[in-house]
C-alpha cells in the first residue's frame, strides 16, 4: 500500500493564449512514464505512491510546462499522507465501483 495520494490540477499559462490541452496532456504523460498508479479525472489527476516520488513528479510536470514555453504555472495539489497505515485509491473508492 502506498504512503501517499496526491491529486494535482496543473494550470499552465500559455505564451499566446493557446489551448492548454497539449500542456495538460504532457503533464499526464509524465505521470504515466513515472510508473506510479494514477487516475485521470475531469478536473485533476490522482497519483499513488511514495511521497518524495510524487513530489518529484510534480516538479517534473512543472519543468515540462516551462520547457513547452509556459511563462507561469499554477499547480493545485491535494495531499493525503499515511505513512503507518498506507492509503490507496482502490480502498477509498471501493464503495463507488462505477464512479457514482
Amino acid at each position: 500500500m502506498a504512503e501517499a495520494l496526491l491529486s494535482i490540477q496543473i494550470l499552465p499559462k500559455t505564451p499566446a493564449g493557446e489551448d492548454v490541452i497539449p500542456y495538460v496532456d504532457r503533464a499526464i504523460e509524465i505521470i504515466r512514464e513515472s510508473g506510479v498508479p494514477y487516475r485521470v479525472g475531469p478536473l485533476e489527476t490522482t497519483m499513488e505512491g511514495d511521497l518524495d516520488q510524487l513530489l518529484d513528479i510534480v516538479k517534473k510536470m512543472n519543468a515540462a510546462m516551462f520547457d513547452m514555453g509556459s511563462p507561469q504555472v499554477i499547480s493545485q495539489i491535494k495531499l493525503l499522507v499515511s505513512p503507518d497505515d498506507g492509503v490507496s485509491m482502490a480502498r477509498l473508492l471501493e464503495k463507488y465501483p462505477d464512479g457514482r
